[in-house]
Parts: structure tokens; C-alpha cells; sequence
């Protein structure tokens, strides 16, 4: 049975004690590598119009090709889970950053001609996307249980790497052509792979690694089933639409790459921006309440941009939506290392398996309701429905939670 760590009595807002609870140089590495990895992870959302152009692409292909490096992601982050408990999560993100490096740069060096191949390239892209495993608890080690929000937060917002590449690959692309936008990512991948050797560093006092088969008890508690379902709806509805925006303001709305683009940046800014102001919401109200309210906001933002009838109601929704979302994804992760610190590194790779996902179904079933129906509300509509569900899970749980514990004798308010 895994160990719960819990404060929720004393939590604080203590900013000064914060930074001199752990170790800022990590920190700052932890967060640069998750920017740029996850810069790379939707690289091919917002190339996306110009790849369907180039190779002829129907609406359920593009969706596929954008929602594979989420799938490839949430697979590889159980992997990378498992790596940081046995050499840790410095090695690990090293590891990874090579892998995409090279497979950038030979996509880049011999070209993307086929469907078939922005698939594979996809999977390679899956490796940045599996940072996520090896960045928070890189971070969240260092750090007491009473800061835990705030330090995954910050760590967390390295998915703010999402804007970037909405910013400036549709407009390189227009420049350069889209193939030579996968070599230019290369060069801040590399600096920040110099910084994160230099900066980044393993907390002291790891836990010994453990066989395979123990993590199979992580997978009989239901606590884990819980909060992967809780992310997989929150992070999963981020990363979905980061992968999605750039084809559904096309395809909608009849828009220039550029101008799609520019919109899911400012989309995805707010919700990078919240998610620490996530962490630190759950660490003062906690996460259960927080999420609460996160899943009825989203719920109704999403359901509303399914019958928004121009680019700017729409718009307006989709920022409401993923300033939920982000503040879900902040809050999520201030529950898991309390409940699951001892194994904080295969929980990360587990609820982010199940993030990656959610984000694989949601940017994969708009392509095809979007096929098959002509329109992407169905699409939205389901993915509300589900935020619905998992606010109601999450009220259920709750009590349990608040039986279980309290009747232990932890004192925990919920």
C-alpha cells in the first residue's frame, strides 16, 4: 500500500519558503526542458494545414497525424516512470533529449514525403511528450509536501512550449516550407539540452529501485485509477486542443495558417499560464475543490464552443475552456505526490500516461466526427460530457477519501 502524505491543515503560501525549500538551478532546468519538449510534441499541430496541403490529407488523417506523438507520449511516459525510480530522472530527460534531437534532424535532413511518414515522425515526437515523466518529479523531489502545487506547477508550466511552436511555425513555415521548420527546432533544443546538463540535478536520498512487478500494485489501488481518469480529462483536454486548434480554425472558419496559429496561441497561453496558480489554489483550498470547479467551467466553455457561430465567440470560449483545464492540470499534480510520494516518478508517467491519452482521443475524434458528420461539435460535446462525469467521480471519491483518512486519524479536511 503505498504511503499518503498529506498537509492539509497548514497549508501555506509562504513564496520566500518556498525557494529556499529545494533547488532553484533544477527547478529552472526542469522547466526549460519541459518548454522546449513540449514545443516539439505539437510541432505537427501547427503545421498541420500546411503538411494536409503538401501531402492531401483527409480531415480523420489529420487528425490522426496530430493526436499520434500524444498517443506515443502516454505510452512512453510509463516507460520514462519506470527509468527515473532505476537511474534517475537527470539520466532519463538526457536520454530523451537526444532521441528527439536525432530524430528531428534526420527528419529534417532526409524529408517528410508521406502520410506514412509524419506517423513515424509522430512516434519520435512521442519522446518529447514523455518529458512530462521526467520533469515534475526532477523537480518535485526536492521539494516538502506543503510546496509540492507550487513546484510542480512551475515545472508543469513548461507546457507553455505549446505557444511557441503555435507562434512561430506557421509563419516559418509559409517562409521556409514546413520541412525546414523541423531542423530549425532543432538549435533551441540544443542549447537548452547544454543548460539542463549544466543546471539540472538529482535530489539526494532516492529511493531504491524497485522490480517491475511492484508497480503492478500501484494499478491495483483505486486511488491511481482515480487520479489518471482526473488527468486524463484535464491535461488530456489541453493537449487535444493544442494539437486541434490549428486545423479547426482552418477548416472552420477559413483562416490563414498563421492566423490559426496566433489564435491557439493565445488559447494555450492561458492555459500554460494558470497551471501553476493551479498548484498553488489546491495547495490552499485543495485539490479536490479545485477540480470540482475546474470540470463544470470547462464542461460549459467546451459545450459552448460547440455551436459558436463565429471565430471570435469561439475564440473567447476556447480560453475560458483551457483556463480551467490548466488550472485542472496544476491541481491533479498537487495531488499526486501526497498520496503517492514514494513512488512519485511511475504515478507521474501513469496519470500522465493517461493525460496523453485523453489528448489522443479528443484531437483524434474531432478529425473524425469532423469526417463523417461534417462538423466538429459532436466531438466537443462528448468531451464535455466526459468533464461532467469526472466531476461527479470526483464528488463520489471525496467521500471516501475524507472516510478513509479521517477514520486513520490524518485529520484531513478535503
Amino acid at each position: 500500500m503505498a504511503t499518503v502524505y498529506w498537509k492539509d491543515e497548514e497549508r501555506t503560501g509562504d513564496v520566500g519558503g518556498f525557494w529556499k525549500a529545494g533547488h532553484r538551478p533544477t527547478l529552472i532546468a526542469a522547466f526549460l526542458y519541459f518548454d522546449m519538449a513540449f514545443m516539439v510534441w505539437v510541432l505537427l499541430g501547427p503545421l498541420a494545414p500546411e503538411i494536409a496541403r503538401a501531402l492531401h490529407l483527409t480531415p480523420a488523417q489529420k487528425g490522426l497525424m496530430v493526436a499520434t506523438p500524444t498517443l506515443a507520449g502516454a505510452v512512453l511516459r510509463v516507460v520514462n516512470g519506470l527509468l527515473v525510480d532505476r537511474i534517475g530522472p537527470k539520466r532519463t530527460g538526457a536520454v530523451g533529449q537526444i532521441i528527439v534531437l536525432g530524430g528531428l534532424f534526420s527528419a529534417w535532413l532526409l524529408g517528410v514525403d508521406s502520410f506514412g511518414g509524419t506517423l513515424a515522425l509522430g512516434v519520435i515526437l512521442g519522446f518529447a511528450g514523455a518529458s512530462f515523466a521526467v520533469a515534475l518529479p526532477l523537480a518535485s523531489r526536492w521539494y516538502p509536501p506543503e510546496h509540492q502545487g507550487k513546484a510542480m506547477g512551475i515545472a508543469g508550466m513548461g507546457n507553455s512550449g505549446t505557444v511557441l511552436a503555435s507562434l512561430f511555425a506557421p509563419a516559418l513555415a509559409k517562409m521556409l516550407g514546413w520541412n525546414a521548420v523541423l531542423g530549425l527546432a532543432c538549435i533551441p533544443l540544443a542549447i537548452v539540452f547544454v543548460v539542463y546538463i549544466v543546471l539540472a540535478k538529482d535530489a539526494p536520498g532516492e529511493t531504491a529501485p524497485r522490480r517491475l512487478s511492484a508497480y503492478g500494485g500501484l494499478l491495483r489501488t483505486a486511488d491511481a485509477w482515480w487520479l489518471m481518469l482526473f488527468y486524463g480529462v484535464t491535461f488530456g483536454g489541453f493537449v487535444g486542443l493544442a494539437a486541434s486548434l490549428p486545423i479547426y480554425f482552418t477548416d472552420r472558419f477559413g483562416v490563414s495558417s498563421v492566423v490559426a496559429g496566433g489564435c491557439t496561441a493565445a488559447c494555450l497561453f492561458a492555459g500554460s499560464l494558470v497551471r501553476p496558480l493551479g498548484g498553488a489554489l489546491a495547495d490552499r483550498i485543495g485539490g479536490v475543490r479545485t477540480l470540482t470547479m475546474v470540470y463544470l467551467v470547462a464542461a460549459l466553455a467546451l459545450a459552448g464552443v460547440s455551436g459558436a457561430p463565429t471565430m471570435g465567440s469561439a475564440l473567447g470560449l476556447f480560453v475560458v475552456a483551457m483556463l480551467a483545464l490548466g488550472t485542472g492540470n496544476g491541481a491533479v499534480f498537487q495531488l499526486v505526490p501526497q498520496r503517492f510520494r514514494a513512488e512519485i516518478g511511475v504515478m507521474t508517467g501513469l496519470v500522465g500516461m493517461a493525460g496523453g491519452i485523453g489528448g489522443f482521443y479528443l484531437a483524434s475524434s474531432l478529425g473524425i466526427a469532423r469526417q463523417f458528420t461534417g462538423s466538429y461539435q459532436p466531438g466537443f460535446l462528448i468531451f464535455a460530457a466526459l468533464a461532467l462525469a469526472a466531476a461527479f467521480c470526483i464528488t463520489v471519491v471525496k467521500r471516501r477519501w475524507r472516510a478513509t483518512w479521517e477514520a486513520a486519524g490524518r485529520g484531513v479536511r478535503i
